[in-house]
């Protein structure tokens, strides 16, 4: 069961960063990373009532104020996210976004020194952080001329952005916050309702979004919200895979590299049906970047 858990969490999150991009790419939607804050709070709104009601999970309160701090900084990294997706390709992004690994890593190195840091974890860090200077850097000299030939067949064109790469950094370091307080919070709470607390709390960031978006008099247009529910309930989905192949101990170390390379999954999807193109050095950059997360997940069990 923990193979089949840890596919449908490496589809089902390499679906979100399809569906999301979609929903997110119209850099003439100044809101669409908040109408897609809006669909994942839904989504995440309807699975919490779902576990509170069926499955009797505990949640109180307390139990939502106490995890309140994690859930803003993994919230708040996704809508950073959702907005990189305007201004930079799918398969730049995705395994940027996925090195917050290597920085959960580094935090731990530097609080609690190497006793807590592994060999391997250290060689994935190295690599990772490699790799995205290396992305970074191809980025930023890419010739102009050359980036408007690559993006010709692509559905989408991007024109070179110091956003590009702040965004989805900005990601990664929050994400790793988030991470880091998650597995000091989680020694106090139960996971089910800390998950509920979550779902909860993007609840109520996705209303927040809904309030301002009337606000700002945001006609709803149904054919571009689709892939953004979508994308939220492949977002769901792949949370539950997530936990419950985790939860296998006895497969851990194989479940864990599995789900991590869901990056490398996104890279091809937006391949296939964006037709993005990028140079041999973004993928050579991009492939350093997916072997160091491959690496940390098989050491980070």
């Amino acid at each position: 069961m923990w193979f089949l858990l840890s596919i449908v969490a490496l589809l089902c999150w390499s679906g979100s960063d399809l569906f999301s991009k979609i929903g997110c790419a119209d850099r003439a939607d100044k809101l669409s990373h908040l109408k897609m804050v809006i669909a994942v709070g839904a989504v995440m709104g309807l699975h919490a009532a779902w576990e509170i009601f069926v499955g009797k999970t505990e949640i109180t309160l307390k139990i939502i104020v106490a995890y309140l701090p994690v859930s803003l900084l993994y919230i708040l990294s996704m809508a950073l996210g959702y907005l990189a997706l305007r201004y930079i390709e799918l398969s730049v992004s995705s395994p940027v976004c996925n090195s917050s690994g290597a920085l959960v890593a580094i935090i731990y190195l530097v609080l609690y020194g190497p006793r807590e840091t592994g060999v391997g974890q250290l060689t994935a860090t190295a690599v990772i952080c490699a790799g995205v200077i290396l992305l970074g850097v191809v980025e930023s000299r890419e010739d102009e001329a050359l980036r408007a030939e690559r993006q010709k067949k692509s559905n989408y064109k991007y024109v070179k952005s110091p956003l590009a790469l702040i965004l989805p950094l900005l990601y990664c370091l929050l994400d790793a916050a988030g991470t880091f307080a998650d597995s000091r919070v989680l020694e106090k709470i139960n996971e089910d309702s800390a998950n509920v607390a979550y779902e909860l709390t993007f609840l109520f960031a996705g209303v927040c979004a809904l309030v301002y978006c009337l606000i700002k008099r945001e006609k709803p247009q149904p054919k571009k919200a689709a892939p953004r529910f979508v994308g939220a309930v492949f977002e769901t989905a792949g949370q539950l895979a997530y936990i419950y192949a985790i939860g296998d101990e006895e497969h851990v170390m194989l479940a864990a590299p599995i789900i991590s390379a869901y990056c490398a999954l996104s890279v091809l999807w937006s391949s296939i049906f964006l037709k993005e193109r990028l140079s041999k050095k973004h993928y050579a950059a991009i492939a350093v970047v997916i072997v160091g997360i491959i690496i940390m997940g098989v050491f980070d069990v």
